[in-house]
């Protein structure tokens, strides 16, 4: 029977074990996702409803095939299916891998753990309130005259779940930092004397994202300054490793 309690650092599991508790994580993590895409696909005008949200005006996205409206809504339940799914999903993997790690490296792991969704979610409200508006309304305005302009589902639904999910990544920079600085390789210092570098690489960031126009990329280069910023702020705080006490000299003890 697959194992359901959280295994501990000191306890000792044959490989059958680690098979067996890894076949019962991947199963919950399975059922899990299609209940979420059950129930997305339940509520599909309501999730398209939301994703339309973005669009300036009363633009609508069509559609130009006779399988694409259902191809669609099905794309969209699975991308917010994986979204309503993946706290459950990553507490499945956490739970996995957590005997692995000392108490003391667990103090160390649990808030970085506990950064990357709610760095993740910050991301995907950023970029559905402000990036991707502000996408939308540059380039469908843009060349008006000379264009009908229309909105193909299949490629606006693309673009908005590419960038929703790349900004989301994105804001995930602090944990990435705070994990470089923890284990030595870079210091706070380093960060803050080649900030001028980082700026110049969140450019090219920016400019790598799916918005191809340069109100998108100047309004997600800025929370990358931001967040490096505040990167160099939890370095200093939180991300300096902690030197172990010397020892002491020999024969010193009695």
């Amino acid at each position: 029977m697959a194992r359901v309690k959280l295994a501990e650092h000191d306890d000792r599991m044959t490989l059958v074990e680690h098979l067996d508790e890894l076949r019962h994580r991947a199963i919950v993590s399975v059922a899990v996702l299609g209940v979420a895409f059950a129930l997305c696909f339940w509520q599909n005008h309501l999730l398209l409803a939301v994703a339309n949200g973005p669009l300036p005006g009363s633009l609508e996205p069509v559609t130009f095939g006779v399988t694409e409206p259902f191809t669609v809504t099905m794309t969209v339940a699975g991308y917010a299916a994986i979204l309503l799914a993946l706290p459950i999903i990553l507490y499945q993997v956490y739970a996995f891998t957590l005997p692995a790690f000392s108490p003391r490296e667990r103090r160390v792991i649990l808030p970085l753990l506990l950064m990357v969704p709610a760095l993740f979610i910050a991301g995907v409200v950023f970029a559905y309130f402000v990036v991707v508006p502000a996408a939308a309304q540059f380039l469908l305005h843009f060349n008006t005259g000379q264009f009908n302009i229309q909105v193909r589902a299949r490629e606006y639904y693309s673009f908005l779940t590419t960038t929703l999910l790349a900004v989301g990544l994105v804001f995930q920079l602090p944990v990435g930092i705070l994990v470089v600085t923890r284990l030595g390789l870079i210091t706070p210092r380093q960060l803050s004397s080649n900030r001028r570098y980082a700026y110049v690489a969140a450019a090219v960031i920016a400019a790598a994202l799916p918005g191809v126009d340069p109100v998108s990329m100047l309004i997600e280069m800025v929370p990358l300054v931001v967040l490096y910023e505040l990167s160099i702020v939890l370095a200093r705080a939180f991300g300096t490793p902690r030197e172990s006490a010397p020892s002491a000299p020999l024969g010193a003890e009695r």
